[in-house]
């Protein structure tokens, strides 16, 4: 980039790091120029290096994580290595992906205070600042709560609040979208893209999700693989002549469906803005060609009744309304289904009712046609598994095999058949080679596998995951979900999605279950839910790019969707 004039304010020159306990760089010979006002997109699969380049920048590495640093990174003219953890935070500011790492007050309103008090503000002055930030990403109504009460998603909208008044010059978010509902994740980006714009701050955004990010432009997208830097360019360049496959990054879905038109991609001017592309006729024959010869796959016939839910109610506090309200569905063996909605709806109460967690208030849920009351939480675990949302609250162990293995301890197995069963969880969840190393050494998305792996070594006969691909790479996340769609195939095992990834709900569930205000609003086939105006404003969902790609091409976004999503289980059967 020719600066122009435009100070240099972040720099990399011949960089390279390797963490102490490690026996090679996690990074090689990084060479870097970030300018001020830039708005940067760092992709990578995981474990590429991309939270360690950040830490490096904000100054975690070296003051608070140790290890051996060759060449130089200055950050705001400051060599990041000479200069103290404290100069270095006036400088950068950090939205962790990992927000409970992240909280030091006591309340939602203290913790959004934090930087504000640490500049010594007068009370008076730092109430106003406060109820704007927390207003600005909707938890203005939270300022008493305890923020370890919250959804993840709502923990997530106050680390955005707590760095809105921050006097810095860099903004570090380490994937801001991972526990945030569709329509939050775009006030997200619209929120950064403001940030960036208006108070001309620097930012890098680490994030998986491609298309989601894109929903604001961005100046360059920076590619890391393996510790080294492979790309640094532009959206347009990178979706026109890149295979973000093969580095583990999912492209958007539009993409995805014009090469299985047979598109080309190199004659439409615009391509990283599906609503400003104009397709050009050639390739909109091709896509409705594309869409009208495709035949959707026979729906799946309703197995057995698994698990009933009647009139179900549930409040976590008299203070508080209804957490779920009057819900009535039913869960049948073999199937896929996907729980969707806005932050705080009830999709996570409604999984921890169903493996008995937290029990109705009211109404009923029955497990094979027999209440479940008086089963014990340990009883209801061995038909229904639950993966939950934050990995640390389920680690227990500090090494990675021993936290697979130790529900099959507890259950007094075999050495040898918890062998076999770690071993084969470890293997199809890509942490085999690991198994030994220490639960604090790896990453947060790693961390999430281990707890998948975990309960799918107890083998239960349906498992419900909370946002199970959360912080993976596109080549972890399909190695987990082809992984679980065989224990449904094969083993018929049922499995549902507590989810915000529109793009997993599309393209490996056949029904959605969908949740606003503490109820269900809609209880349909994917497809059908997310064609529908209504359900999608209701329950705080967005379009994705499908829809708008269809009204681009005058078909009906309903059969556009449910077209791609028969190819996708075509392509998936026949190995890509």
């Amino acid at each position: 980039m020719d600066d122009g004039g435009i100070k240099p304010v972040i720099e990399f020159n011949h960089f390279s790091f390797q963490y102490k306990v490690q026996s090679k760089p996690t990074l090689y010979d990084i060479n870097m120029t970030i300018y001020e006002g830039e708005k940067i997109l760092l992709l990578g699969p995981s474990g590429s290096g991309k939270s360690t380049l950040a830490n490096c920048i904000n100054g975690l590495i070296p003051h608070s994580i140790p290890g051996r640093i060759e060449g130089s990174l200055k950050v705001a003219g400051m060599e990041t290595g000479d200069s103290s953890l404290n100069r270095l935070s006036a400088v950068v500011g950090t939205v962790l992906q990992d927000s409970d790492a992240q909280f030091v007050g006591l309340s939602v309103g203290e913790d959004i205070a934090f930087a504000l008090e640490n500049m010594n503000m007068p009370r008076e002055d730092m109430i106003p600042l406060v109820n704007k930030s927390a207003s600005i990403v909707g938890m203005e109504s939270f300022l008493a709560h305890l923020p370890y009460k919250l959804s993840g998603g709502q923990k997530q909208k106050v680390a955005l609040a707590g760095v809105m008044h921050e006097d810095v010059r860099v903004l570090l978010f380490d994937e801001p979208l991972a526990s945030l509902d569709p329509q939050m994740g775009m006030t997200a980006v619209d929120l950064i893209d403001r940030i960036c714009r208006n108070e001309h701050k620097t930012v890098l955004i680490i994030e998986h999700r491609l298309e989601d990010v894109l929903y604001r432009p961005v100046d360059r997208i920076i590619l890391i693989d393996e510790g080294r830097i492979i790309l640094d360019t532009t959206p347009e360049e990178l979706l026109r002549q890149h295979d973000l496959l093969a580095h583990g990054i999912r492209e958007p879905l539009y993409i995805t469906a014009m090469k299985y038109a047979g598109c080309r991609l190199d004659e439409e001017d615009v391509l990283a803005d599906v609503v400003r592309m104009d397709i050009t006729p050639d390739n909109r024959n091709k896509l409705i060609r594309f869409f009208q010869k495709e035949r959707p796959a026979p729906e799946a016939a309703g197995g057995e009744e698994l698990i009933r839910v009647t009139d179900a109610s549930y409040t976590y506090s008299h203070k508080l309304p209804n957490a779920l309200e009057k819900v009535n569905c039913v869960i049948r063996k073999g199937e896929i289904v996907s729980l969707i909605g806005e932050n705080g709806a009830g999709k996570t109460t409604f999984a921890r009712m169903i493996c008995g967690i937290c029990r109705p208030q009211s109404g009923t849920v029955e497990i094979d046609g027999k209440n479940y009351l008086p089963l014990s939480i340990r009883e209801i675990g061995e038909r229904i598994g639950y993966v939950m949302q934050n990995p640390n609250q389920m680690i227990v162990k500090s090494i990675i095999r021993e936290e697979v293995a130790l529900a099959l301890t507890l259950r007094g197995m075999s050495d040898e058949a918890i062998d076999e069963r770690v071993e084969k969880a470890l293997r199809m969840c890509r942490l085999y080679t690991m198994r030994h190393w220490p639960v604090d050494a790896v990453s947060y998305g790693q961390k999430k596998r281990i707890t998948i792996a975990a309960i799918l070594a107890l083998e239960p006969d349906a498992i419900v995951l909370d946002e199970p691909t959360a912080g993976q790479d596109y080549h972890n996340y399909t190695t987990i979900m082809e992984f679980i769609l065989t224990l449904n195939r094969e083993f018929g095992k049922t499995i549902l999605f507590i989810t915000h990834d529109m793009h997993l709900a599309i393209e490996f569930t056949d029904r959605a279950i969908v949740f606003a205000k503490a109820e269900i609003i809609a209880d349909s086939s994917v497809f059908d839910v997310l064609s529908d105006d209504g359900i999608i404003r209701q329950a705080s969902l967005k379009q994705t790019s499908l829809y708008t790609l269809a009204k681009k091409i005058g078909l009906e976004p309903r059969d556009v969707i449910r077209h791609f999503v028969a190819h996708e289980k075509a392509v998936r059967s026949d190995g890509r």
